[in-house]
């Protein structure tokens, strides 16, 4: 069974993406949605609700590396629909969080300090060593009254010590005092089991599907 994705949602999500990035803002094209990004290794991103003919088509035209499509939809839909010359990357998942945080609390374990940048429209939360070394990193921005949760990272050597909770639950207080509480984001597998502990839930699989430089066909 595929989840019908809203397009709304889909739309406040890929805002709030672009904006953390300082990218154009999405505009609808072919059903979907289209970011004009210009980064060497991604020149544009088209975002689909969902599996269906216009993403059928588009796909079969584009034959340029470099061109991202994504699809709320499983992998094996989205492989169906394209050209062999298409290579499906490893799955994501877009994920909702409509009520406060549940999970661990927030502790910084010692040796960690919290560094909280307010300064921009774009609030940014780091995790800091004691010599001033970044260990994890998370930033929220607020579209349509959501807030959206992106670009999560923790340095592989500093995983499993709850740094992830420690970004999430301060990014979460810093949404809370500005009255917004319902979260959405888009997870890898890893980042995916970190934000079910947190009361998250899974909305829709995100399959991503680009053709890489070097094929052609």
């Amino acid at each position: 069974m595929i989840t019908v994705v809203d397009p709304q949602l889909l739309e406040t999500w890929l805002t709030g993406w672009s904006l953390s990035r300082g990218l154009p803002i999405p505009v609808p094209d072919h059903g979907g949605f289209r970011v004009d990004v210009g980064w060497p290794d991604q020149q544009t991103r088209y975002v689909f609700a969902g599996p269906g003919e216009r993403l059928q088509h588009l796909a079969a035209t584009i034959r340029d590396p470099w061109i991202f499509l994504k699809v709320c939809a499983p992998v094996a839909v989205v492989r169906a629909l394209l050209p062999d010359r298409w290579v499906i990357e490893s799955p994501a998942f877009m994920m909702i969080c409509p009520t406060p945080m549940t999970g661990p609390s927030a502790e910084l374990p010692a040796g960690y300090q919290l560094d909280t940048d307010m300064q921009t429209s774009v609030p940014v939360v780091r995790v800091l060593t004691t010599g001033g070394q970044e260990a994890a990193i998370g930033r929220i921005v607020f579209v349509n009254n959501m807030v959206i949760y992106d670009r999560i990272a923790t340095h592989p050597d500093h995983q499993r010590r709850g740094l992830g909770t420690v970004i999430m639950k301060s990014l979460e207080g810093i949404a809370a005092a500005n009255g917004i509480t319902r979260g959405v984001l888009v997870a890898t597998s890893a980042g995916r089991a970190l934000y079910e502990t947190l009361g998250w839930q899974l909305y829709a699989p995100y399959t991503t599907a680009v053709i890489p430089g070097g094929i052609v066909g």
